[in-house]
């Protein structure tokens, strides 16, 4: 199958080398930076660049934009699509929608790696408007590189993106903005396993952690928790201490302070 990638960040350069290495057709990266989709096709036999404004149609077309553009360029690319259209954006409500309001006629499913690219294989959710043997034959392509995929609805995943993005990665950088530098050997297990997450963290792009708080709720929710930590006393602490056993997958289990 020919495959046209729209936006050729880490995302879209991962998935059209997914398809790449599995042997399935041709693969062309279109940006709004032309030198970006050059690069993203370099060193890729079966990949060219393709004209972002053209009407040049492909089977198959991945929205892999930023989250604030998908739904407008699933508007925009649908009729670009000749079998099936996909977005790897990280958002589903919306774009679900959208691909079904412009392509209602078309194979669709909406995608959201669960890690950075570099850190495959991993968890994938999956959300298929209409299936085929395109989108089935991507799912495979996925799978066989070790990814697990599942199959979730645009609601659950996006309340779930509130707890595993947004206030994961806000908890993260306001530790990392509060923390200060201290010799390693000061740091216990805890605090040494916080600084490589926040290293993690703060090592990718920020356009990308930034619309992820515009896009979901709850980075307000770890501001109001850390307050109610901040301005407990010490029964109030033991209070809050063990209402946090049962969150965040806790099991009650210790650590040395």
């Amino acid at each position: 199958m020919d495959t046209l990638v729209v936006g050729a960040g880490a995302m879209g350069r991962w998935f059209g080398e997914c398809l790449a290495d599995a042997s399935e057709g041709t693969v062309a990266f279109a940006d709004r930076d032309p030198a970006v989709a050059a690069a993203a096709a370099d060193g890729i036999d079966v990949a060219r660049t393709a004209d972002l404004a053209g009407d040049e149609r492909f089977d198959l077309v991945c929205i892999a934009v930023p989250i604030s553009a998908t739904e407008a360029a699933i508007a925009e690319h649908a009729p670009r699509a000749e079998r099936a259209i996909l977005d790897v954006s990280g958002v589903m409500v919306g774009p679900v929608r959208a691909m079904a309001e412009h392509a209602p006629d078309r194979e669709r499913a909406s995608l959201h790696p669960l890690f950075a690219p570099a850190n495959e294989p991993g968890n994938l959710p999956v959300v298929v408007g209409a299936d085929g043997p395109t989108i089935e034959a991507v799912r495979e392509v996925l799978a066989a590189r070790g990814n697990d995929l599942f199959e979730t609805t645009p609601q659950e995943h996006d309340e779930a993106m509130r707890t595993v993005q947004t206030r994961a990665h806000a908890a993260i950088l306001a530790y990392a903005l509060a923390a200060e530098d201290v010799p390693e050997r000061f740091h216990t297990p805890v605090s040494a396993a916080l600084a490589e997450v926040a290293e993690t963290v703060t090592g990718n792009e920020p356009s990308v952690y930034a619309e992820i708080q515009e896009t979901f709720e709850g980075a307000d929710d770890v501001a109001e928790a850390a307050r109610r930590i901040a301005d407990a006393d010490a029964a109030e602490f033991e209070r809050l201490y063990r209402e946090a056993t049962g969150g965040a997958g806790g099991s009650g289990g210790g650590d040395d302070p």
